[in-house]
This record gives structure tokens, sequence and C-alpha cells, in this order.
């Protein structure tokens, strides 16, 4: 099976870390000699405090919450999406015309919540990655209708593109990088408006009114993860054999002469005594299909998603019930896909999964359903991973 459209509406959380005071070694109090009888009498030391203990992590309690990843939407040349956290983001696109031209694309992020307490908050990313230009003239600042805007301003910029004709992106000398269209933006910023709930109040970007803001500050989900331990499996020729009968990976969806070390199996510990093998299944020009299995001992069954991974719901292949991911990896106990829509990589779907001891969880989902220049995701789908 080659490469298949990427459907639309289809990075790892880090614990923080916890700095503890650093302790002196102490070797064993040496016996006090008696006193002289002629000596006053020594006075009576206290006993030195007990060392602060250091505050224990909250016990956190898996939600079970199931994976609603929000929707994208489209206006002209904006997208827009909000996660299940109400952080909603909207990014520039390219007319289809200047792809491989101007390709600097704007991202702008706003935090759920009211602003009067602290929620709100504007951030925004300029794309360079495609953009050679860039790479020697980065970004120094905006102009919108002529106004200079500084570099970082989110809040300043979203509230002047909402009703503005154009956006130009300038480097240090003033010279323009890049002319942002803003056709649809002001749509775009008044979507989020409506999500967050914040139209007809004085939080709004572009629905604006006397109302106090009323946005919602959802909880994030959470995932009571493993911590990988132990040691990897390791599989026999007959049951990599097996695996590629149940996910109908054959040799033959390749290229004639691939690498065979291509579609060997990657095999990464779970903990709790099982091991994740990712299987090459087929190939296209960009993507490589990998099926997913759980090892347990002898025993070896198709792994379980409580989300749809890769490309589709149904697996590996359409005649098979087995899971896949797409240029899928494994590290820090965190699985990867990144499903891509075309080679460029403007468009399609990054996820990743946790373990939770019975099947893989959507820990995190951002996509991009435009193939027009945008490589800057829009996240859908957020939890939080306690392990």
């Amino acid at each position: 099976m080659l490469c298949k459209p990427i459907f639309s509406a289809l990075t790892p959380l880090l614990a923080p870390l916890v700095m503890l005071p650093l302790m002196t070694a102490c070797s064993p109090s040496q016996p006090t000699p008696h006193p002289k009888a002629d000596s006053a009498p020594e006075a009576k030391t206290k006993p030195a405090p007990a060392a602060p203990t250091a505050p224990q992590p909250t016990p956190t309690t898996d939600t079970h919450a199931p994976p609603k990843p929000g929707t994208l939407r489209t206006f002209t040349d904006w997208t827009v999406g909000c996660d299940n956290a109400l952080r909603c983001t909207l990014g520039s696109l390219l007319p289809d015309a200047s792809i491989g031209q101007d390709n600097l694309t704007l991202n702008l992020v706003r935090e759920p919540g009211p602003v009067a307490n602290g929620g709100g908050k504007m951030s925004l990313a300029i794309e360079t990655r495609n953009d050679q230009a860039a790479t020697k003239r980065p970004p120094a600042s905006f102009v919108v209708d002529g106004k200079p805007i500084a570099l970082r301003d989110a809040a300043a910029l979203a509230a002047a593109i909402a009703n503005a004709q154009s956006l130009k992106i300038l480097d240090a000398n003033g010279a323009t990088l890049a002319t942002v269209s803003l056709k649809g933006a002001a749509a775009a910023l008044r979507y989020i408006d409506a999500q967050q709930g914040r139209a007809g109040t004085v939080d709004a970007i572009v629905a604006t009114g006397p109302a106090a803001s009323r946005a919602p500050t959802p909880a994030l989900p959470v995932i009571a993860a493993i911590a990988p331990s132990g040691a990897a499996a390791k599989l026999t020729p007959a049951q990599i054999a097996t695996m590629r009968k149940r996910g109908s990976c054959d040799i033959g969806n390749f290229p004639d002469g691939a690498d065979p070390t291509q579609f060997a199996p990657e095999v990464h510990v779970l903990g709790g005594g099982k091991s994740l093998a990712i299987l090459p299944c087929s190939t296209g020009a960009y993507n490589l299909i990998g099926a997913l299995f759980i090892i347990d001992g002898a025993t070896i069954t198709p792994a379980q998603t409580d989300a749809p991974s890769g490309f589709e719901e149904t697996g590996a292949d359409s005649a098979t019930p087995v899971k896949s991911v797409v240029n899928g990896s494994f590290e820090n106990g965190i699985l990867t896909s990144y499903a891509k829509g075309r080679g460029l990589g403007d468009c399609g779907v990054h996820q990743s999964f946790v373990w939770d001891g019975t099947r893989l969880r959507l820990s995190e989902q951002s996509e991009m359903g435009e193939c027009r220049g945008n490589i800057d995701y829009i996240t859908t789908w957020r939890a939080k991973v306690a392990r």
C-alpha cells in the first residue's frame, strides 16, 4: 500500500525538574570528654532542627477522557483551530502560486481565560524554515497598513490585522521579506472570539462588546502513563513473519532493491514486562507506515489506541484491524506519528501517544489541513502526562 491522502480534522510534555537542596555528608560525632571539676557546666545544646522535607507532588488521577481533537476552519488565506483546553491558533496560508517564493508564514496563538485573571495572552511565531532569504535576513518587525509594530507584540499585531488591508514582514534594514495576505484574518479572529467565549465582551479581539469576560479555562485531561523500564523483547524470525501476516505487511509492499534494514521491526521497552514493536508495513515517497504490536513474553497482540492513528482508523492496511503510525518513532516513552499530506510537510497530522499499561493514549495532536505552505501545525488536542 502506498501513501494515502491525508484527511483534515484528524511536543511530549516534560515533567518539571525539581532542584533539591545539596546536603553535605557528616562523619560520626566523637565522644565528648568529661568536663574538669573546676570547669563551668556545659550548656545544653538544642537538637538541630530537622532538614525540611522536599514537597511531594500531589498524586494525579487519570481522568480517562476520550480524545476529542478540535477541528480546523479555513477563512480564505487563514486557517484556525482550537484545542480541547481552548488554546486557539490562526495561521497564514500562502496562495498556491506563491509557494516557493515568499515562504514566510505567521501563526498567532491566544490562550483561554479572562484577561483580568491573567488569561487571554497572545504569542506569535514566524515560520522561516522554508524561506532561504530569512536565513540571512531574519524577520525584525511588522508593518500593518503602513504602521510599524514590534516583532513580538502579538496583541498589537492581532488588533491591527483585524481591520487592515496589508501586512508586511521586514528585516532589520526595513526591507520587505514577505507580504502576508489578510484575506480572512478578521473572520479567523472572530472565530477565536466565539470559540473562547469572548464574543460581545471586553476581552474580544474583533467581536468586542461591553460585557465582562466569561471566557472559560478548561482543565487538561490527565493520562497516568507508565515510565519505560526493563529490557526490550527480542523477536524471532517466526514471530516477525506472524506479525507481517497479521498486519498484511508483505515485503512486496516495498520498492524493489529497498534496503532490508528499512523494513526490520523496531522494538522498544514499555514497562511492566511489555514491549512495543513498530513493524514497517508499506512505504511511499515520504511516508513509511508501521504496524503496532505489543509483545508480552511469547504473546504478541496488535496494539490498541484510544484515537485514530496514522492515516486511518482501519490500521496498517484496510484489510486488517492492526493499528499503525506513519513515520513513527519512540523516544522517552512517547510514540510519535507524522503523517505527511505531501513531501513539503505543509499539511498532515502530528500525534504523540503514551502507554498506560493497557493501550496507547493520545497525549497531543497537531494538524494542518491546508497544503498551502504553513508547516507550523495547529494543536488540536493536549493532555497532561503523569508517570
